[in-house]
């Protein structure tokens, strides 16, 4: 028999069916959560969380994809707009063999590209957008949106930004003495 991916069967559950694990050891800080609960709102569900099933209780036991439930059972607007059924995909594997999934998904995620990001925060300057449009639809505070705006060394970029009065030229100052 051909291996088939678990992604190819993505089945819609009640998440009252859903629980966590108790070993998962991935945390997100609070603006990672609110991006979350953003992307699941604007984008939908585009990836199912990964489960594995417990016949005798009839319930999902999350691998991967905690905080894609969380946000399901935080956010009423979510809830409702998803009928409280949560994408799901379901691995067949012993606890050891899962528990080393959840840590390898958590793993792989990777990490942003410095010089890429300010790439992308340059470009969605010049489309137009605002730094609070790009505050509010990539998770990124003001400060962070800075310094990603230095790193591309262009000054339209600042042509927004208020600066301080924090030096004054040599010829304002010797006509004040």
């Amino acid at each position: 028999m051909k291996y088939k991916s678990p992604v190819y069967n993505v089945m819609a559950v009640p998440i009252e069916k859903v629980r966590p694990n108790n070993y998962n050891p991935n945390k997100v800080a609070p603006p990672e959560m609110k991006l979350l609960y953003e992307s699941i709102k604007e984008d939908g569900y585009t990836m199912p969380v990964v489960c594995y099933y417990v016949k005798a209780q009839d319930i999902y036991l999350i691998v991967d994809g905690f905080h894609r439930y969380q946000v399901m059972m935080d956010h009423p607007d979510i809830y409702e707009r998803e009928q409280g059924l949560l994408p799901v995909s379901v691995i067949e594997k012993p606890i050891d063999k899962r528990m080393a999934s959840t840590v390898r998904h958590n793993r792989a995620r990777g990490s942003h590209d410095v010089d890429l990001m300010s790439n992308i925060v340059k470009e969605l300057h010049e489309f137009g957008r605002s730094d609070a449009w790009i505050s509010k639809h990539l998770g990124m505070d003001r400060d962070e949106i800075l310094r990603l705006k230095q790193i591309t060394g262009l000054a339209a970029l600042f042509k927004d930004i208020k600066f301080g009065e924090a030096w004054r030229p040599v010829e304002e100052e010797a006509a004040k003495e």
